[in-house]
């Protein structure tokens, strides 16, 4: 681990949502939501985002006719700062069937417990789409079943599946991601099948359950290869998807059948089957 990371904040005086949106474009990490603020953190500089966020705020203005201003604060900090503010800070979070906690808590009874530690490539169970993602793992997913974990983060999905019997394989575009998940699947003793740096290209298996938490422009520029991972009569699992990007993803996956939507505030989770019907087969 570097001995420092890199930390933007991020404080728009108006549309949040709008440079969320925006700033997933660019960042492939998590992004901490605050009540006015988005925090992102990486091993490396983000002047450029920066500059981007503040790019972005004056062509809102222009397309909106608002007045929208951004105040961007960069910062260099020592990551067992971070890891102690986080310990400090976060709490297990239940869903459905798992109960996501850091090593340091108890674990939950009656409950499928996943151990996270902090990292700085994590997903904790608190983002609704990793929570949303988890609600629909732990009823599709039985004994037996096969599935592949697309942006992995900290892996916590691809944990819950194995604790369900799934044979899982996961990947992810950020080798820190890659590392980080490989570690948690061990701290909570269970195993990945396939793990590689990059994306669902990376294999030509097909199986019964694809999960893919990431932003919906990303998932929409990866469609066809999430749709040929899915199995016939296999389930999609999509997320990370604004409420105003919605239409979008239902457009570039038409010809699936929608199952379900998962809304959880301004986050949708989306619940694809794979007809041989309805894809013309």
């Amino acid at each position: 681990m570097q001995e420092t990371y890199h930390e933007l904040k991020v404080t728009p005086s108006a549309h949040q949502e709008l440079f969320l949106d925006f700033l997933q474009t660019l960042f492939e990490d998590s992004i901490e939501i605050g009540e006015k603020s988005l925090l992102l953190r990486s091993n490396d500089p983000l002047d450029d985002i920066a500059w981007g966020a503040e790019q972005f705020a004056a062509a809102l203005s222009e397309r909106l006719e608002e007045d929208i201003s951004v105040r961007t604060e960069l910062s260099e900090k020592r990551n067992e700062d971070w890891i102690a503010l986080y310990r400090e800070s976060i709490k297990p979070v239940e869903i459905g069937r798992f109960y996501v906690h850091p090593s340091w808590e108890s674990p939950a009874e009656g409950k499928l417990n996943i151990k996270i530690d902090p990292a700085l490539a994590f997903g904790s169970g608190h983002h609704e789409t990793t929570a949303g993602c988890l609600e629909a793992i732990g009823r599709m997913v039985k004994s037996g079943t096969t599935l592949l974990d697309v942006g992995c983060g900290s892996g916590v999905l691809g944990i819950a599946a194995s604790m369900l019997g799934a044979k899982v394989d996961a990947c992810d575009t950020d080798p820190l991601a890659v590392e980080n998940a490989i570690k948690n699947f061990e701290l909570n003793g269970r195993t990945v099948e396939n793990i590689w740096e990059g994306s669902a290209a990376g294999t030509k298996r097909s199986y019964d359950v694809v999960v893919a938490n990431i932003v919906a422009d990303i998932l929409r520029m990866i469609a066809e290869d999430l749709k040929a991972r899915t199995k016939e009569g296999g389930i999609l699992i999509l997320s990370g998807i604004l409420e105003a990007k919605e239409s979008s993803i239902e457009e570039a996956f038409g010809d699936m059948e929608l199952l379900e939507t998962v809304a959880e505030n301004e986050w949708r989770t989306k619940i694809y089957r794979k007809n041989k019907d309805k894809n013309g087969g």
